[in-house]
């Protein structure tokens, strides 16, 4: 490239730099009346999804049980965060899937949306079932767990639930972080 032509060139691309500098705080003194709502995508400091990502369809009560875990979530206080690693466990112990007693298929006396088990104190066979009272059980010993907020979701997950597959909630994060995105203002 020839020296009239690379000058040119960083002339044109430092006034386009210099024109964003002096035009952002200017921009933020703009009047508010006259703003025009802008889609903005908001950085979270939760981990990001990790490992290789699965994904199902949800039927009718799976959407509903979904909205149930987000409204557990909100009345618990708890930010959309707590939903996302609720959702993923859900998905991976019963695919949001409400789960009766299933015989010799199940594990243990494992029950409901996150495979609690009345014999390890999770409340009985009633409460586990219910949605609302099964993501408070879970929200209760998640909120126990120190630093839950910006650690792995696996990890989140794992401490609650005591897995023998500790690895396997990560799989859900983003389809988890979708649903709470789609679901949690409506």
């Amino acid at each position: 490239m020839n020296t009239i032509m690379r000058k040119s060139v960083l002339s044109v691309a430092g006034l386009a730099f210099a024109g964003g500098v002096f035009a952002g705080p200017i921009a933020a003194h703009a009047n508010p009346v006259d703003a025009k709502p802008v889609a903005a995508a908001v950085q979270s400091t939760a981990p990001k999804p990790q490992g290789e990502q699965s994904r199902i369809t949800l039927n009718d009560e799976q959407t509903a049980n979904v909205k149930a875990i987000i409204a557990a979530t909100k009345k618990a206080g708890l930010p959309e965060r707590a939903a996302v690693i609720s959702i993923a466990t859900s998905l991976q112990e019963s695919k949001l899937e409400n789960l009766g007693h299933l015989g010799d298929m199940n594990d243990h006396d494992s029950l409901g949306l996150f495979q609690q088990r009345p014999s390890s104190g999770w409340g009985t066979p009633e409460q586990i079932t219910d949605p609302a009272y099964s993501t408070t059980a879970f929200l209760k010993g998640l909120k126990q767990v120190d630093g839950w907020q910006d650690m792995p979701l696996t990890q989140a997950a794992q401490t609650v639930q005591v897995s023998a597959y500790p690895d396997a909630y990560a799989q859900w994060e983003q389809q988890a972080t979708d649903l709470v995105g789609q679901y949690w203002n409506s």
